[in-house]
This record gives structure tokens, sequence and C-alpha cells, in this order.
């Protein structure tokens, strides 16, 4: 692999430039960051290609690496310290409440906040306090890509802006809206790190409450958003979509509840990832008319 050696302090500020083959992951060690290089670039070294990671499974959000389910052997953290030499070595136990608050220890090193980069998004973020769904990144490019120029959009659960941003970046008008005070904080930083404040409005507080005129589009992202489904759908009108999160398939109720409030609903399902045993992480899209 063909990289540039900058300081691992720099790394984020970097991951923009022109030169950066984005195709694969810097390479950190103690505290230097190597970084791929686009071919016709000069680079620092050419580094052996990396042995293919074929341990437990986790997420690197900024400079930690976040694993879910199990406590993992010690062979297994030390499969992921050698692979990714993270800052520290995070496992979420669970995200309790309504504000999805994260059950987590520090297995390795120091954990706290991070600015992590995806798909030209920056989100600033800790993830020992706040819920961050890496797992999601191909619904978010899809939500992006869906979304048209000053379409009126809410974001019932915005977090730290995980859909919100990607929606605003590709032209909508965001309604975001978080209950958790410290997810809210960091959705107002993040607002602010990805220059989208002139078309996001953020609020604090129950989404149900918070809903305001009639949406173009209505980002569900919840596993309970079926049970809010009604307060969504007295702020639509035909033509309106609304993306549906769960866990299963829950066309049949949304479609009833869409009858209920006077609406006939067009449903595609999608799966999204795998939550569990014979359980999936899925969306409904749905277009009311």
């Amino acid at each position: 692999m063909r990289a540039r050696k900058v300081p691992a302090g720099a790394l984020t500020d970097c991951l923009d430039a022109e030169w950066v083959d984005r195709t694969r992951r810097p390479y950190v060690e103690g505290g230097t960051a190597w970084v791929p290089v686009r071919e016709g670039y000069p680079a620092d070294a050419n580094l052996p290609e990396r042995e293919t990671y074929r341990g437990r499974g986790y997420h690197l959000v900024g400079d930690i690496a976040v694993l879910h389910g199990p406590l993992p052997s010690e062979e297994e953290l030390a499969g992921i310290i050698r692979h990714c030499h993270p800052r520290g070595v995070v496992r979420v136990k669970d995200f309790l409440g309504a504000m999805r608050i994260p059950d987590a220890e520090v297995l390795y090193g120091t954990a706290g906040e991070v600015r992590h980069r995806e798909q030209g998004y920056t989100f600033i973020l800790d993830p020992t306090r706040v819920m961050f769904a890496q797992g999601n990144r191909t619904e978010k490019a899809r939500i992006a890509a869906l979304v048209r120029s000053n379409e009126r959009v809410a974001d019932m659960f915005a977090g730290i802006g995980y859909f919100s941003i990607p929606a605003a970046v590709s032209g909508a008008r965001v309604h975001a809206m978080e209950i958790n005070p410290t997810a809210f904080e960091y959705l107002k930083r993040n607002i602010m790190a990805n220059h989208v404040a002139d078309r996001v409005t953020a609020e604090v507080g129950d989404s149900r409450t918070l809903l305001a005129g009639v949406y173009d589009r209505v980002l569900m992202g919840h596993f309970e958003a079926p049970s809010m489904l009604a307060d969504a759908l007295a702020h639509v009108r035909s033509g309106s979509v609304l993306h549906v999160h769960s866990i299963g398939d829950t066309a049949a109720a949304i479609r009833e509840q869409a009858g209920e409030a006077g609406f006939a609903a067009a449903i595609t399902s999608r799966r999204v990832k795998k939550y569990g045993p014979h359980a999936w992480h899925m969306v409904q899209d749905v277009t009311v008319s």
C-alpha cells in the first residue's frame, strides 16, 4: 500500500485531501498515521499489504473500537488491538430506555470524545455516552440519495444527526428532534461541523409533541417507531413518505394505522441488518395517498 506519514492527531483533517485513497483504511501506529495515497500522487512509503482480519467483529468509531454482544476473550481483544491500534476498546452491552443511553464499559485504553468521518460527513460524539448506529451506514446513504432539494423532512429520533445531516447535505430542510439532552448537544455541534445550520432546525424533547406542520418525508429511525406512527400520520399529506424502522416486518400494522388515519399506504419493506437470531432490523418505506 502506497502511503504518506502524518501525525496521528492530524489524521482527521487530511482525510478529505485530493491525494487520499478513500477505498483503503488508514493505519495508525503510536503517534503516526499511514494514509493510503491515490495513484499519481507522491507517497512516503510502500507498506506491505495487511492480512485480512478474521477476528471478533467491531466498529471503529473515530479512534475507538466499539463492539457489542458477549464479553470478548483475551485473544479476541488482543486481535482487535493488533488490527486497528485503537486509543480504546469499548463494549456496549445495551442501550437503555427511550433516550438510548449506552450501557458501556472500557475494555482497553481510554474512551471519550471522537471526531468520526463517514461517507464525507463528520460526527462528533462519545460512544460511551450516546448511541451511534454505524451499522446503518448503507441506510444513511440511501436516505441521502432519496431526498430531494427543499423537501421538508422530519427526523423524529435524530440522535447525533446520522440521518438528519446526510438529508440536509442533499438539500432537504430538516426538522431534527432528539429527546436525549446529551445527544442533542452533539447534534447541534454536528450541524455546525457539517455546515448545514441553514437547513436544519434542531429541537430537544419528545418528537410526538414537537412535530409541526406538514412534512414531505418523515424519518422514524427507532425500533418503537410503529407505536408512534399515528403521531407522524397527523403531519403528512398525500404523497408524503415515511421511513418506519422496526424489528421484523410490520407492514400489515402500518397499513392498518394508515387506513385509520384516512390514508392508503404503498409499502416496501427492506432489511437493514441482522438484529439477532431469526430477527432483522427492518425499514418500511411508506408512501401515503
